[in-house]
């Protein structure tokens, strides 16, 4: 593939504060195993449903990192999409988190800092109850735009 052919996302004169993206993920108990295995986490509390019954949670928790995958991914395909560069990160998990849930995660462009060509995007996950799981804030770098030697651009 010719670096032309690439298909990048929004630089940051293409995005504007108020861009947002909603995007539901499923986790099921198949990502949390492939995700361990991925890992070689070997954490009781993400699988073993005889030690989590005798925790606070009482059943097995969805690994964090597995849900900043989902939204790290999510950043990286859409907002602002390939080519991007995630910089800073941070999470809050506000309620735990089971296998078999349905989140929907809404992200929205906060902040534009043109110089750094860097966006900050705050993201909420709820359930479809409306209850909130998770929040999210994050510093991206937008994709660069590419210059070439015939005077096209991408």
């Amino acid at each position: 593939m010719a670096l032309k052919d690439i298909k990048l996302g929004k630089t940051i004169d293409e995005i504007q504060e108020g861009d947002s993206l909603t995007v539901t993920e499923i986790i099921e108990t198949r990502d949390v195993l492939l995700y361990l295995g991925l890992t070689n986490d070997d954490n009781p509390l993400y699988v073993q449903y005889d030690y989590s019954q005798e925790t606070t949670y009482h059943k097995p928790l969805v690994p964090t990192v597995l849900l900043v995958g989902i939204i790290t991914s999510n950043i990286s395909k859409h907002l602002p999409g390939p080519g991007s560069h995630i910089v800073d990160l941070s999470i809050d998990l506000i309620e735990p988190i089971y296998h078999n849930i349905t989140i929907t995660f809404d992200f929205t462009v906060k902040r534009l800092d043109e110089r750094r060509e860097q966006v900050t995007i705050f993201v909420e996950g709820n359930t479809l109850d409306g209850e909130r799981l998770v929040e999210a804030e994050l510093i991206v770098a937008t994709p660069q735009k590419l210059h070439f030697p015939d005077g096209d651009e991408e």
